[in-house]
């Protein structure tokens, strides 16, 4: 869930790039396959969606879509797959065997990086063949959309600029999509058409298809005059059963409880118990002892009284309790009570329906020492006691054993495979100490050694020793290669200056294997 005039989003851009809602406003090499094969990791580090069902784990990363069927073990990449070429995946979503991908990449326009959607992808064999679809987009006539008794102006989306699918839900016979410039649509022949879905405009809070209205469906009054809606720009979808659907916009939470014909809509102005801002970026649920209880990735929109926060109800909408006040969650996972929320901030854990959020500690794979040093979640979800999260910097799983955060994590990083203990290489480089972490990557070869790493600056005066004879397994080399970090702090805890450094990794008795460093902040 990007810097703007009309439809403009900021796309976040790394050496795993991939789209990320940011705004409502209308305004490093990797290993590349040509077809889907199989590695011991996921191909991107970036990942902006999970679905786990049974043993399968399927992933949305700024690399494609990847799959695992072994819990992990080993990945299906479908990055540069003649299916998919080289898209990034904006939503993933699974039902009664079908999974549903949608697409995404960045295009330049009048000197502005924007987002464009580049369609949907669905498997009904769990992705051995893909059949693709569309991004659906209006022919300019189509100007007119009939609402019950209603027949009312709506702005054709004729352009899959902005026009981007941030998130998928599915009922037992359609498909519905959230897409940032083209609204709520849904289709019920497996993409082959769609149908634009009326929601309320801003100032109408509720809306049947017996009553008469007079709005225009339109997220932008455009060049001919139409309403401007905020709520008719679309961000997220959670599908609490067939009938009852919940859907995140720029301007609340509209709710429906017949399948998407009538509406009620939620936000900040329009309660007195209300959620914390109206820009909806995620929404999930949980059930508990039978009551529904239904949480939302709230961020501020145009009000300045609203702000960031978890959004939380337990009365259908009624009424809404705020937490994680200031914070920007992304996505929500469940395990019966427990609920689990990604943010920009960190990854946090809520056992009392959101009173109170725990933050999970720096994530470290308790056998390959590998680590998730990165504040930034983009997605997380559970299948029985197993917690799969994602961030901007890799994929991690623990269990759930009834206290936060108290098990043993597993991390899973996407890298550029080096060759022999002859080679070494370190990423992001150039590197910014304030904006991330240098990772130094190098294998043993299969063999128990000690290593010791050192930075050293131009002069060949020596900075920081970052390890010093520490012991590394083969048995884990061989399947992850080794990962060492650097802060770019001195042996003083001083952030080092601008300029080139070197740094050495000696593996056992060999002779030290060099590398170049480029700092610059």
């Amino acid at each position: 869930m990007k810097k703007i005039i009309l439809f403009v989003l900021l796309t976040i851009t790394s050496l795993y790039s991939q789209n990320f809602p940011e705004s409502y406003l209308l305004e490093n090499e990797i290993r590349l396959i040509k077809v889907a094969t199989g590695s011991p990791v996921q191909l991107g580090n970036s990942i902006t969606d999970i679905v786990v069902v049974g043993d399968t784990v399927i992933l949305g990363t700024g690399k494609g879509l990847s799959i695992s069927y072994d819990k992990g073990e080993s990945w299906i990449n479908f990055y540069d797959h003649p299916d998919f070429g080289k898209e990034s995946i904006s939503a993933v979503a699974y039902k009664n065997g079908y999974i549903w991908v949608a697409t995404a990449h960045s295009v330049q326009k009048d000197e502005q990086l924007l987002p464009e959607g580049s369609g949907l992808r669905f498997s009904s064999d769990g992705g051995l063949t893909w059949h693709k679809v569309d991004q659906p987009v209006d022919h300019k006539d189509s100007n007119k959309v009939v609402y019950g008794i209603n027949v009312l102006n709506a702005l054709p989306i004729t352009t899959t600029i902005n026009n981007i699918t941030y998130d998928i839900g599915l009922t037992s016979n359609a498909v519905w999509i959230a897409s940032f410039a083209g609204g709520l649509r849904k289709s019920t022949d497996l993409g082959k058409t769609w149908e634009r879905v009326v929601l309320p405009p801003d100032n109408i809070d509720t809306i049947k298809p017996t009553e008469l209205y007079n709005f225009d469906l339109s997220p932008t009054s455009g060049n001919l005059g139409y309403q401007s809606n905020l709520n008719h720009r679309v961000f997220s979808i959670y599908v609490q059963n067939d009938s009852t659907i919940w859907v995140g916009t720029a301007g609340g939470i509209n709710k429906t409880t017949d399948g998407g014909k009538s509406w009620v809509k939620f936000n900040k102005q329009n309660q007195t118990n209300h959620i914390s801002g109206n820009f909806v970026v995620a929404i999930g649920g949980t059930k508990y002892l039978g009551n529904d209880y239904v949480y939302a990735a709230t961020w501020k929109a145009e009000d300045l009284t609203e702000e960031y926060g978890i959004s939380m109800t337990s009365d259908g909408g009624a009424n809404w309790s705020i937490s994680n006040k200031d914070v920007r969650i992304h996505n929500f996972g469940f395990l019966s009570k427990i609920a689990y929320a990604a943010g920009s901030t960190g990854l946090f854990r809520s056992d009392d329906f959101g009173s109170s959020w725990i933050k999970a500690p720096i994530i470290v794979d308790s056998l390959t020492k590998q680590r998730i040093l990165t504040s930034t979640f983009y997605s997380v979800a559970t299948q029985g006691n197993t917690i799969w999260v994602g961030s901007n910097e890799g994929l991690a799983k623990t269990t759930e054993t009834g206290f936060a955060w108290a098990a043993s994590w597993r991390v899973y990083l996407a890298f550029v495979p080096v060759k022999s203990k002859a080679e070494t290489y370190a990423y992001p480089n150039p590197f910014d100490p304030e904006a991330d972490v240098l990772k130094i990557k190098y294998t043993t070869d299969g063999r128990d050694e000690k290593v010791t790493i050192r930075i050293y600056d131009f002069g060949m005066n020596l900075v920081k020793t970052i390890i010093q004879n520490a012991p590394r397994s083969g048995t884990v080399d061989q399947r992850i290669q080794q990962t060492e970090f650097w802060n770019g702090k001195d042996e003083f805890g001083n952030v080092v200056s601008n300029g080139v450094y070197f740094y050495s990794v000696q593996i056992g008795n060999n002779e030290p294997v060099w590398g170049k460093i480029l700092v610059i902040r």
